[in-house]
Order: structure tokens, then C-alpha cells, then sequence
């Protein structure tokens, strides 16, 4: 939803033209890599700062360090995004991943139940089971849950099909734990469904990722959205396999252990979910009865465990479950830049008489996402005190309230900045909205109405930037292109412009000091110093042209001087000439005088 970086450049390299969209954790963007040629895509991904205190960012920077290591191992995988750079720059961090072309498996997902045609063959599923829970093995392996698999983040590659797994994250915000899910009131909407019961208490494990995977599959056998599917309200169990779904009994009972309830209860990787898959029959000779392959499974387990050390089940409820080292300490802090918790796929049916807290919790974040507060914090305060969420439903009345208060004056902030025209403004501060749709919905109404009024400034802009430039006044192009947000759509028409104006200028700047050295070369030291004040101040040859400008500015004052002592003299030998030609005259105009003789 931010757009505040839409047309800059990161590490003059990676220039941002595309918003995908904001997530718990930070801003994810498309950029164009202009140092390459044919400018290839990348994916740019602006982290989330809680603070800007030293010491906390200080404690960023490490994680950031030691989390970008591990993403860098996983790119190492065909059908995961390379890591390509990741870098510090103005307080904020940014990952930079490879951009994935293709569509998204939602593309590919039936839309509807009664349309036979669009649903999955069984062949389908299973490939789409062994080409995601390969990856899902390999990302295991590394102590990562991805903790958002979900149809929005697997990606059918363009050039050969195969599918890819995106949206790993980085760092969570240190007042997070590294294994914490986050409070209720930052969850929902993109990935509801597809997260199991255990991470929305804190409790996330390996096989979470495998719940989701099964989701998916059942949604392309069914063409039934998760939370379009009931709920067994005795067993919570989820209620997917219909009359009309055509699917065997083996693959019927892989789907089911996947999405059990209790993860203890299901497969404890995905290795042992591709050998069971290994074991199927051949198609057509498949057992009728779903209780002979469950014991099947069930025979699977307890090889698999004895095999591999995974999680047992423990006979009794009180009792503790151990885990293989190679499953302790998974990195849960490794969650996608979309991710938010979801749990609806676990509720109970909504008349049940008997319902569940999490269905309550999940009615009450739909009120709370919906614009209906009083009603969400009543649905919470009805959870009985005996639920084992009731400590941290509590503690999210406090944290909706306060995010409540702040969306609503940020609401506030951005209203008034669009009534006197800061439309930037807008944009930045819609930025900062917490993650609930009704505000959010508000919010992009003035979003859109700045974004337009952004667009005009932007286009009236540009005409005034080309005219300049086809008067040769590149300064004042560049004046007016600088004058253009950044969050403008012609981002990438501006930053060209940009550069090669500034080019332009550059060659204009030589120009324009060649010319004054013409005219200072035949003493026209007026000229030359108009076309020295002409170059302008951000270009290489200015220093130059100031140094110019002062020494003929004394040349000119000598040349005036020089010439006002030769008027002067001219001045005075002319005075002097008229004097002695006066003399001259008077003495010969004169009448002539005799001395007198007395002839006495």
C-alpha cells in the first residue's frame, strides 16, 4: 500500500518502479536493476524499523546480518529466489531477491465446486504434492519454517513450469521473540485458512508448512476455499472429502494426516510425506477402505520415527514430546514480508452450540478487521478464563484499542494533508496504517484521489521540464523534474530525464565557458563574462568558471580604468591645444605698439 519509494534509486543501482504491497515486517516493491543491461527485474524488500534508537537498530543490523546468511543458503535451491544483495541505507534495510516470472498457483485453482472440469485430476495433485514438499525438505533442513505456504506464494515459473516458493522474510522486530507468532491483532486476511491451530499459540512447528500444503491440494480437489470447508465440531477435525469429490482412498488418507488437527497427530516432515506418496498403489488398483490405508499410514509412522528420530506421540496427555535435534530450534523468525497469522480453518461450525475460542477469536477479528470494535472486544471478553488463549486474548483488547486510536488518527493526518494539497504527505503517512482493513479501506480512498492529483502536478510538470530543455535551459528542466514526487507513476520517464538533462547540462556548461574564453581572448570582457554566469553552479566546470569570473571582472576594471585615463588625457591635451591656439591668436590680433621719439 506505501508507494513512497516508487521511482527512487537504492545503491544507484536498483530503481524502484512497482509497489506489491505492505506486510507485517516491511514494504516489498518491484525494481529494475539499471546497471545491467536490459534492465532485469528484482524484487526489493524495505524492512520494518520498530525505533531508530542506536542500540536497536545496532541489534537489527546483526540480525539482519546473520538471518541474510541463511537466505542466502536457501537461494541455493532451484525453485527458491536467489538472494542477490541485501544493504543498509539511510537507517533502513533492504533485501534484494531474484524476481520470479510467472503466475501464481491462485491462477491455477479451481473456482468452483460444481464445475467438474476445473477440478484436479489425481496425477496433478500428487505431482503438485512432490514438487513443493521437495522444496519444503530442503528449506527444513536449514532450521527455516516458511510459516505462509499458501497458493498467493508459489509461483509457477514461466520458462519451465516448475513451481517456485516465495516470500521468505528476514527479521522479525526485536520485540518479537525469535520463535514468537505475533498478536492476534496483526493477523489476517491473505492467509487465513492455510496456517494450522499450533501457530496461532506460539507453538509452530516443522509440519505447520504441511498442514498448509494440504490445504491447497484439498482446495484443487474440491474447489472449496478453506474456509469454505466445515469443521468436525467433536473432533476439529476438518470435514473436506464430499460425494462428489473424486479421489482414492490412499491419497484421501496422505490429505488427511496432513491436515490433522493436532500436529503431534500428523506427518512430522516432508520426507516422510514423499515416501508414503512413493508407496501408493498404481492407478486403478487403489483399497476401498480408508480405515486399511490409515493403519498403512499409521505402519509408515512408526518406521519413519524408529528411522529418523522425529517427534513420537506420547501416550499421554501430560506427558512431553521429544524432538530430533535436527527439528529443535527451527528458525520461525524466517516468515514472509506478507505474512499475517491466519486461523480460520480450525474453527467449529457457526451455530455450534458448544463453540470453540479460536472460532470466537476468529469471529472477533473478523468484527475487528470489518470496523466493528465494541463488538470484537465483546467477542473476546466471553472466552472463559479455562482457555488455554484466554491469556493473550486478554492482552489483545489492550493492543486493539491502541491500534484502533492510532490508525484513526493517522486516518485524521492524511485527510487533512490531502485538503491542503500535500498529497505526498498522504501517501507517506497512509504508510504507517496498522494492518486493519477498515481503516485501511478508508485510507486508500484518499490514496487513489492523492495519487491522481499527483499524476496532474506530474504531467504539468514534465511540459514545463521539455520546454525548458528545447530552449536549452537545461537548469531550469531539471528545476522543474526535481519539483515531481517520487511517488509519480513516470518515476522511471523522470529519473531519464533526470540523468540525461544533467548530461546535457554538463556539455552546455563547456560550452558556455568557451565562449567566454572567445571573448575574453579579444578583450570583450563583458561578454565573456555573461556567458560565465550563465554556467551553472552543480556542474564539474564551475569552479572554473568562478575563477574565470573574478579575473575578468579585474581585467574589465583595469580596461575601464585604462580607457577613462586616455579619455582624460584625450581631455586635456585637447583643453591645452584650445589654450594655445587662443594665446596664439590674441598675440597676433594684437595692435603693435611703437615707443615714442621726441624730435625736439
Amino acid at each position: 500500500m506505501t508507494h513512497h519509494l516508487i521511482g527512487k534509486v537504492l545503491q544507484n543501482r536498483y530503481q524502484v518502479i512497482k509497489s506489491l504491497g505492505a506486510g507485517v515486517f516491511g514494504q516489498t516493491y518491484i525494481a529494475v536493476d539499471i546497471q545491467q543491461p536490459h534492465y532485469p527485474k528484482c524484487v526489493i524488500k524495505q524492512l520494518k524499523i520498530a525505533c531508530y534508537q542506536s542500540s536497536y537498530l545496532e541489534t537489527v543490523r546483526l540480525r539482519f546480518l546473520s538471518e541474510t546468511q541463511t537466505l542466502q543458503h536457501l537461494g541455493h535451491h532451484n525453485q527458491i529466489p536467489q538472494l542477490i544483495s541485501c544493504f543498509e541505507e539511510y537507517e533502513r534495510f533492504y533485501l534484494v531477491q531474484e524476481f520470479i516470472e510467472g503466475h501464481s498457483l491462485t491462477a491455477e485453482l479451481p473456482t468452483n465446486q460444481n464445475n467438474m472440469g476445473d477440478l484436479w485430476t489425481e496425477t496433478e495433485v500428487i505431482e503438485f504434492l512432490r514438487d513443493v514438499l521437495s522444496i519444503l525438505d530442503f528449506i527444513h533442513s536449514h532450521g527455516v519454517i516458511h510459516c505462509d505456504v499458501k497458493p498467493d506464494n508459489l509461483i509457477r515459473r514461466a520458462y519451465d513450469g516448475k513451481l517456485v516458493l516465495i516470500d521468505f522474510g528476514c527479521i522479525q522486530p526485536v520485540n518479537f521473540g525469535v520463535d514468537a507468532v505475533l498478536p492476534i491483532y496483526r493477523m489476517p486476511v491473505t492467509s487465513l485458512g492455510y496456517i494450522p491451530p499450533e501457530q496461532f499459540i506460539d507453538q509452530t512447528q516443522p509440519n505447520s508448512d504441511i498442514y498448509a500444503l494440504g490445504m491447497i491440494a484439498i482446495q484443487t480437489l474440491t474447489g472449496l476455499t478453506p474456509l469454505q470447508l466445515n469443521i468436525d465440531p467433536h473432533s476439529n477435525e476438518i470435514i473436506w472429502r464430499f460425494q462428489h469429490t473424486i479421489v482414492s482412498d490412499f491419497l484421501a488418507a496422505v490429505l488427511s494426516k496432513m491436515i490433522r488437527y493436532n500436529f503431534q497427530e500428523r506427518f512430522q516432515s516432508a520426507a516422510e510425506v514423499l515416501r508414503v506418496l512413493k508407496q501408493m498403489p498404481l492407478e486403478g488398483r487403489y483399497s476401498s477402505s480408508l480405515e486399511s490405508q490409515s493403519i498403512l499410514l499409521s505402519k509408515s509412522e512408526d518406521n519413519s520415527q524408529s528411522q529418523e528420530q522425529v517427534p513420537t506421540k506420547s501416550k499421554s496427555s501430560n506427558s512431553q514430546t521429544t524432538f530430533s535435534p535436527l527439528l529443535t530450534g527451527m528458525k520461525v523468525g524466517l516468515v514472509t514480508n506478507s505474512m499475517l497469522m491466519g486461523f480460520g480453518v480450525y474453527s467449529l461450525l457457526q451455530n455450534s452450540p458448544n463453540q470453540s475460542p479460536t472460532e470466537t477469536l476468529r469471529q472477533a477479528a473478523e468484527k475487528y478487521q470489518g470496523g466493528d470494535l465494541h463488538r470484537a472486544i465483546a467477542l473476546i471478553k466471553s472466552i472463559p478464563s479455562s482457555s488455554n488463549v484466554y491469556p493473550d486474548a486478554q492482552a489483545t483488547i489492550e493492543e486493539w484499542q491502541q491500534q484502533w486510536q492510532i490508525a484513526a488518527e493517522i486516518y485524521q493526518k492524511a485527510e487533512s494533508a490531502l485538503k491542503v494539497g500535500e498529497w505526498s504527505q498522504v501517501l507517506q503517512t497512509a504508510s504507517m496504517m496498522p494492518d486493519i482493513l477498515y481503516w485501511q479501506s478508508k485510507t486508500d480512498k484518499l490514496v487513489e484521489r492523492s495519487k491522481f492529483y499527483i499524476e496532474e502536478q506530474t504531467n504539468h510538470l514534465l511540459a514545463k521540464a521539455y520546454n525548458k530543455a528545447a530552449e536549452k535551459d537545461f537548469s531550469g528542466a531539471l528545476t522543474y523534474l526535481r519539483q515531481i514526487p517520487p511517488e509519480s507513476a513516470a518515476g522511471a520517464v523522470v529519473q531519464k530525464k533526470l540523468s540525461e538533462y544533467k548530461q546535457k547540462q554538463k556539455i552546455r556548461a563547456v560550452y558556455l565557458l568557451q565562449q567566454a574564453y572567445n571573448k575574453a581572448a579579444s578583450t570583450d570582457f563583458d561578454a565573456a563574462l555573461k556567458f560565465l554566469k550563465q554556467v551553472p553552479k552543480d556542474t564539474p566546470v564551475y569552479a572554473t568558471a568562478k575563477a574565470k569570473m573574478a579575473e575578468y571582472s579585474r581585467k574589465q576594471r583595469i580596461q575601464a580604468a585604462v580607457q577613462k585615463e586616455y579619455k582624460s588625457t584625450q581631455v586635456r591635451n585637447s583643453q591645452w591645444r584650445k589654450s594655445n591656439f587662443q594665446q596664439l591668436h590674441l598675440h597676433n590680433n594684437s595692435p603693435m605698439s611703437f615707443p615714442r621719439v621726441n624730435f625736439q
